[in-house]
C-alpha cells in the first residue's frame, strides 16, 4: 500500500509518500510545494493543485492522509490554510482519504499530541530509517500524516474515498 501524506498551507504544502508492507514502512519520496507570497491566491492554489497531482501521477498512491486545520487565534491564516487544504483534497479526490488533526498525527508518531517540530522530524527519520531529519518541517509533517494513516487506517478514518 502506498500512502501520500499532505501538510497543507498556502505558502508551503508538504508532501510525503510512504510504502507500507505489513508493519514495515519505507519512504519513497518527500518534498514541499512553495508558493511565492504576493502572487494572486488563485495562482498559488493552482500551483499547489498541480504539484500534488504531479506527485500522485508519479508515485500512484492508493490512499492519502491530509492534516486538518486547527488555529486558535489567527483567522486569516486559518482561512488561507483551509483553501490550500481544499485544493489538496480536490487533487487527492480519486484516492481514499483520511483526515487527521495535528495532535492526532503527533500522538501517532511521537507518542504525545504536544510534540514540537523537531521531535516530529526525529521520529519520522527514525520510523522510516532515513539518514537524516526530513526537511523542511512541512515535508516531515506530511510524512508523519502518512505514517499516522498507515498505523490507524480504518473505514471510519476514510472519508469520501473509493475503495
Amino acid at each position: 500500500m502506498i500512502v501520500l501524506g499532505i501538510d497543507p498551507g498556502l505558502k508551503n504544502t508538504g508532501w510525503g509518500v510512504i510504502e507500507q508492507r505489513g508493519s514495515a514502512l519505507t519512504c519513497l519520496a518527500y518534498g514541499c510545494i512553495t508558493t511565492e507570497t504576493g502572487r494572486p491566491d488563485a495562482e498559488r492554489l493552482a500551483e499547489i493543485h498541480c504539484g500534488i497531482v504531479g506527485v500522485i501521477e508519479r508515485y500512484r498512491p492508493q490512499e492519502a492522509a491530509v492534516e486538518s486545520v486547527y488555529f486558535s487565534n489567527n483567522a486569516k491564516t486559518a482561512f488561507s490554510t483551509g483553501q490550500a487544504r481544499g485544493v489538496a483534497l480536490l487533487a487527492a479526490s480519486a484516492l481514499s482519504v483520511g483526515e487527521y488533526g495535528p495532535g492526532e498525527i503527533k500522538l501517532a508518531v511521537v507518542g504525545t499530541g504536544d510534540a514540537d517540530k523537531h521531535q516530529v522530524q526525529y521520529m519520522v527519520r527514525s520510523l522510516l530509517a532515513l539518514p537524516h531529519d526530513p526537511e523542511p518541517d512541512h515535508a516531515a509533517d506530511a510524512l508523519a500524516a502518512a505514517i499516522c494513516h498507515a498505523h490507524s487506517r480504518t473505514p471510519a478514518a476514510l472519508r469520501g474515498g473509493r475503495r
